[in-house]
């Protein structure tokens, strides 16, 4: 049996960690301290390292733990030098006896990956898709980061989301600016403190809850809003126009 834990890092970053009763492997592990303290107080031996994109806050613990492992560190080709198993889009990661299937989601960064596991509803998505938002297009363009959202939202509604950083409160508040009337997303809003306090996490979050509550997964239906159409001055803007709106709002709050 697998468990997934966090481990908290920096102010608000996630190293994902996949446990069994004697091994561990984590996902973009940003330091390699609570990864080693992790391993000394349960005795645990560390597998494999998973990493989404190259930014340091996802990679700057690779080196000290790269000694440690004994199997692989994968993730996305012409990306971070470390990386010996370099993956790409239909490719297949096993690591604990779970599949893997690589997702390619550039927008945030131009290399970045997903890892999917249908079987146990798994994404490992990093700054792709966040809980209530998703993350700022650095590399790529705002039509990649659009696509690579797409990708995600077709996934099973039962797809439990591990994303790198804990951004949700910040994020709730601003959805609730785009869809103030949107019953499900102020419910979201109301419980997420709490949520927050008894569990150390917002995290992980579900496919279906994201179409209920992520504007950017919720272009479709924000296209027919007359308050943003008249608050951005358009016209029948296409889902794509209308994300980069978004997105380019959140940017500026």
């Amino acid at each position: 049996m697998i468990n997934i834990k966090p481990l908290k890092a920096y102010t608000d970053n996630y190293i994902w960690l996949l446990e069994t009763n004697e091994d561990v492997s984590v996902v973009d592990p940003g330091d390699a301290s609570p990864v080693l303290k992790y391993l000394e107080k349960y005795n645990k031996n560390l597998k494999d390292i998973l990493i989404t994109h190259h930014h340091f806050d996802h990679t700057a613990g690779v080196p000290e733990l790269k000694n440690k492992i004994s199997g692989s560190i994968y993730g996305p080709k012409n990306s971070y030098e470390l990386i010996n198993e370099k993956v790409s889009q239909g490719d297949r990661v096993i690591s604990l006896g779970i599949s893997f299937e690589i997702i390619e989601v550039p927008g945030h960064t131009l290399d970045h990956i997903a890892f999917y596991n249908e079987e146990n509803d798994i994404l490992f998505c990093g700054d792709t898709l966040f809980a209530g938002g998703c993350g700022r297009v650095f590399e790529g363009t705002f039509n990649q980061m659009f696509a690579s959202l797409n990708k995600l939202k077709r996934l099973p509604e039962s797809t439990q989301i591990y994303c790198g950083h804990e951004y949700t409160k910040s994020n709730l508040i601003f959805s609730t600016k785009v869809e103030p009337e949107n019953n499900e997303l102020k419910m979201r809003n109301a419980e997420i403190d709490e949520l927050i306090l008894m569990n150390g996490t917002s995290l992980p979050s579900s496919i279906e809850l994201e179409k209920k509550t992520n504007p950017f997964l919720r272009c479709d239906l924000l296209s027919d809003n007359i308050r943003l159409m008249q608050e951005f001055g358009l016209n029948n803007p296409s889902e794509e126009e209308m994300f980069r709106y978004i997105r380019e709002w959140k940017d500026s709050t």
